[in-house]
């Protein structure tokens, strides 16, 4: 069994599409696969989602969605189109509900955010990820672009050796997710996400246990936060102010949240970050991050912190789960401009669980200036359940670079600069 489905050009409008072990799925030039609208999505798994939210929980509930299969690709150069598609979805449903939304987002009301995070029976029938792959294994996602793809582009979860290449993708939630995967490389991939991240790495509980995410290799790709669609066509505007969760245009690459199986082996290098936040490296769910190595980065108009390392104490999991740890992180050959000045770069531990063996070298980070003595004078609170930002702790006292419970970091030809006083 197996073969190839070619998709001829034209607009092709359904819904789910289940693929099988062996089968390439090769999109022609102007085919378009285009989400249906409605519900006639395949029914979500059966699956409690306690410690993770809806989204992560389900892939039978997507555009194109497998299960347990190998051997397997979607080729372009055609365009997956997730008109209908939702980004919305309930979140977890553990007892502690502490670190759950960015503390940003305080003060919403709770109709705003329902109308983010409707209830499970809402979404029965609805799709929401664009493509959706758990336990697969020898994937290959080469040459089309996505639009508009609801809570994820693509999310990858338990997969072992995945190779994600010449995409581009413009969507309104998650770029591409990699969550307990081993053996993956990304490459020469666009990914514009104004509302969320691009390209995220993460070790949820969906697979019902701990499972690391290691050996990946991210590399040569930009990631952005023009608004929404102007990516595709070439207009890259930024007049949008705010993420949904009430901070500036997000589209970065991410390590976290969630975080019960830890990452390992770790490789972020020649990259460009545009209109979004920067660098994000977070454990908050008990996982151990080691050997991460992110290198020859640049960033332009940084709309939070160029760099942020955070060990926290949310540990969403199961009863037992510890504090996770960071240690074995290199960064080097970062440049960044544009920088918000309340957002210094930021290594932040907990009291007695400090982050470990960082070394910072040829780190260039341009500030726009601006700041007060009051600022100066801050002292952030530990936040320590909160979910991991780096607005969280507010404005910090210092500009540049903020570091708090950590030792044996190790700085070399770090350059900070302002563009006015």
């Amino acid at each position: 069994s197996g073969g190839t489905v070619l998709v001829p050009a034209g607009r092709h409008r359904c819904f789910s599409i289940r693929l099988r072990s062996r089968v390439t799925l090769s999109l022609a030039k102007g085919a378009v696969i285009e989400a249906a609208e409605g519900k006639g999505y395949d029914m979500p798994e059966d699956i409690e989602q306690l410690y993770q939210d809806f989204g992560h929980s389900h892939w039978r509930n997507s555009l194109i969605w497998g299960d347990d299969l190998h051997d397997v690709a979607i080729l372009g150069p055609g365009l997956i189109d997730g008109a209908g598609l939702t980004r919305d979805g309930p979140g977890a449903r553990w007892k502690a509900q502490t670190g759950e939304r960015p503390l940003s987002m305080r003060g919403m009301s709770a109709q705003d955010i329902g109308k983010l995070e409707p209830d499970a029976a809402a979404m029965r029938g609805r799709g929401n990820k664009a493509i959706a792959l758990r336990n697969g294994r020898n994937v290959n996602l080469t040459g089309f672009t996505m639009r508009k793809c609801g809570h994820f582009a693509i999310l990858a979860t338990g997969t072992q050796g995945l190779t994600i290449r010449d995409l581009t993708i413009d969507t309104d939630r998650d770029g591409i997710d990699l969550d307990c995967v081993r053996d993956v490389v990304v490459e020469r991939c666009r990914v514009n996400t104004p509302n969320d991240d691009a390209i995220v790495v993460k070790a949820s509980y969906a697979l019902g246990r701990k499972v690391a995410a290691e050996n990946i290799v991210i590399r040569h790709c930009a990631v952005s936060g023009f608004d929404l669609g102007t990516l595709l066509d070439g207009t890259r505007l930024t007049t949008q102010l705010l993420a949904p969760d009430r901070d500036r245009p997000t589209g970065r690459i991410k390590l976290g949240t969630e975080s019960n199986g830890g990452y390992r082996n770790i490789l972020i290098e020649d990259c460009s970050f545009t209109h979004c936040r920067g660098l994000a490296l977070e454990t908050v769910d008990g996982g151990v991050m080691e050997n991460v190595v992110a290198r020859r980065l640049t960033m332009q108009d940084v709309t939070t912190a160029p760099i942020f390392l955070r060990l926290g104490d949310r540990r969403r999991g199961p009863p037992g789960t510890a504090i996770g740890a960071i240690r074995g992180v290199r960064i080097s050959e970062i440049v960044a401009t544009g920088i918000d000045h309340r957002y210094a770069a930021g290594i932040a531990g907990l009291p007695g669980h400090p982050i470990e063996d960082v070394s910072l070298t040829d780190i260039r980070l341009s500030y726009r200036g601006g700041g007060t003595a009051a600022d100066a004078a801050r002292t952030p609170e530990e936040h320590a359940t909160a979910y991991p930002e780096p607005s969280m702790f507010g404005v910090l006292p210092a500009w540049g670079l903020w570091m708090r419970h950590a030792r044996r970091v190790a700085i070399d030809r770090l350059e900070l600069s302002t563009e006015t006083p």
